[in-house]
């Protein structure tokens, strides 16, 4: 099996689907064919195309490509590509004819969620999709995050607890509707239920400004924020937020007049946390260091939960939890690209820069929910409040496709697929830089690398296994559990290209070796036995 079929298959199908050009409802010449089962261990389904009848049907279409699909264990589904005339109905009935296979058809087209009908999408949300048309700034085609391509991939789990820690958000808006979580362990009744220390913390999450068990937004940045991440797309109102589907956990750490305590932030994270979040985001920040905050972002780390935070709007030093390693930073574009500096609402305000930073996404003019209305979509914020929920949102996106992805391949997987170099070369350089971090978010880059999920890509891979994983870059590899014989092992990056190549002898369980050096990121590794010429593939984070 080459490299291209296990990579360029999924970028066929994502293409395909978000393109749709074909007027068939089907792609030409082409169709998709699984083999009926062969019990026979160790058999190579591909070989089955030289049986005599196939291999004459094969030279009869005149095939000129076998692409692996579907399910990597057994690789026994396949698309056909053919360069004849014959037509797509007739091709599919001579390979049934065969007797070969459980079943034969057209590889159908589909169209994806891409561009969704909330009235509001087209005009106003940039960040997600950009035309270059923004009325209220400069505006550069794609300066955005991708949305619509990433949405062909994942528009999120129902199951999957995303929180927002803020100034509480409106729970009755329409745009929320259905998706509020619940606490099905706690009754309301006056008591502790649950044993969470929360009494009656029924529906939506908590209040730490007041005490309570009413998270309602009553300023206006929380709404706004939780809309941004997670406002229901492609239900005909509004908005489409980057989260459409997930359960939305409303955690108050500010007051009526957007400020707050550390103690409410802290509190507030291992709630989230204790309370089954897997994501939050926390446009909030703070200017002095704080233990009790380290410990709290800290918690959320170890209990491998996603904690996304702005950088601040100070166009200044990096405001704190944003400074803590384990919180994800994220500073803020313009609808040109370009950091935010100023934004819209004051002369002297700007994305705040350092080393601390990750990425940055789009920031500035963000249309999104009222806290006080279900009907007005007319006001827009800017910050690095903004900037960090489209981040928690694809972060979301991610967890949904791969629920046991860590907090370490997430990042690893941000800073991989982030577009570098997007900004103006005096603060944008190539790599990370403190303005930008490692670039602009790009959703769908992010949900390709994780869907691509090999721990199983292929063979029998149960028992072996990697590790450290994420390595550093100049770490040791271990691999356990390899039975005695001379491997070749080949790494791949994210796009398919091979990085190195280099022999492996195993003469017992455990063997070790120092990589090559390679630069941080996502890579594929085939471990080929020699011996057999059997491969499996495992995926390394190299941080």
């Amino acid at each position: 099996m080459i490299r291209t079929l296990q990579f360029l298959i999924l970028f066929f199908c994502l293409n395909l689907c978000a393109q749709n050009e074909s007027t068939l409802n089907y792609a030409e010449a082409q169709v998709i064919v699984k083999f009926k089962a062969d019990l026979t261990q160790g058999v190579n389904y591909i070989d089955k195309f030289n049986d005599v009848n196939l291999a004459a049907l094969n030279d009869q279409i005149n095939v000129s490509k076998y692409e692996i699909i579907g399910n990597k264990k057994t690789k026994n589904t396949f698309l056909i590509n053919y360069d004849s005339t014959i037509t797509v109905e007739d091709v599919v009935q001579l390979y049934k004819n065969t007797n070969a296979f459980e079943y034969v058809e057209p590889n159908f087209a589909c169209s994806g969620n891409g561009i969704p009908n909330d009235p509001n999408f087209a005009t106003r949300q940039w960040s997600m999709v950009n035309d270059g048309t923004f009325p209220l700034s400069p505006a550069t085609v794609n300066a955005d995050i991708d949305m619509d391509l990433a949405w062909d991939i994942e528009t999120g789990d129902p199951n999957l607890i995303v929180a927002i820690l803020d100034s509480g958000m409106k729970l009755d808006h329409p745009e929320f509707a259905g998706r509020v979580w619940f606490n099905s362990s706690e009754v309301l009744d006056g008591m502790d239920n649950d044993n969470n220390n929360y009494i009656d913390d029924v529906y939506g999450g908590w209040d730490f400004a007041n005490s309570d068990n009413d998270p309602t937004d009553d300023h206006g940045h929380g709404t706004n924020v939780g809309g941004i991440a997670l406002a229901t797309g492609n239900n005909g109102i509004g908005y489409a937020g980057v989260n459409w589907n997930s359960q939305i956990m409303a955690v108050k750490i500010l007051d009526q007049n957007n400020s707050g305590f550390y103690s409410w932030m802290a509190d507030g994270i291992y709630y989230t946390v204790d309370n089954g979040a897997k994501v939050m985001n926390m446009s909030v920040g703070g200017n002095s260091p704080s233990a009790t905050l380290l410990d709290a972002v800290d918690y959320a780390y170890a209990n491998n939960v996603a904690l996304v935070v702005s950088t601040g709007n100070g166009d200044t030093a990096l405001q704190y939890p944003s400074r803590y390693a384990n919180a994800i930073a994220v500073g803020s574009t313009n609808p040109d690209d370009s950091r935010t500096s100023p934004f819209f609402w004051d002369p002297n305000s700007g994305s705040n820069f350092g080393p601390e930073i990750d990425v940055v996404a789009p920031g500035n003019y963000i249309y999104g929910l009222s806290y006080s209305s279900n009907t007005n979509y007319n006001s827009y914020w800017g910050g690095t409040s903004q900037a960090a929920p489209h981040v928690a949102g694809v972060i979301s996106l991610m967890v949904s496709i791969d629920p046991n992805v860590t907090v370490d391949q997430i990042n690893a997987i941000l800073i991989q697929t982030s577009i570098d170099q997007v900004g103006p070369i005096s603060e944008d350089i190539a790599g990370f830089d403190n303005y930008f971090g490692y670039g602009r978010i790009n959703a769908f880059q992010a949900l390709s690398s994780n869907v691509l999920n090999v721990d199983d890509l292929n063979g029998n891979q149960n028992d072996v296994s990697i590790y450290p994983n994420p390595i550093s870059v100049d770490g040791k590899l271990n691999f356990l559990n390899l039975k005695p014989s001379l491997y070749d092992i080949t790494i791949y990056n994210i796009s398919g290209q091979n990085v190195t190549s280099f022999s492996l002898e195993v003469n017992s369980q455990v063997t070790s070796t120092k990589l090559p050096q390679l630069d941080s990121g996502i890579y594929f590794m085939d471990i080929n036995d020699a011996t057999t010429n059997t491969t499996i593939t495992k995926k390394l984070i190299v941080k």
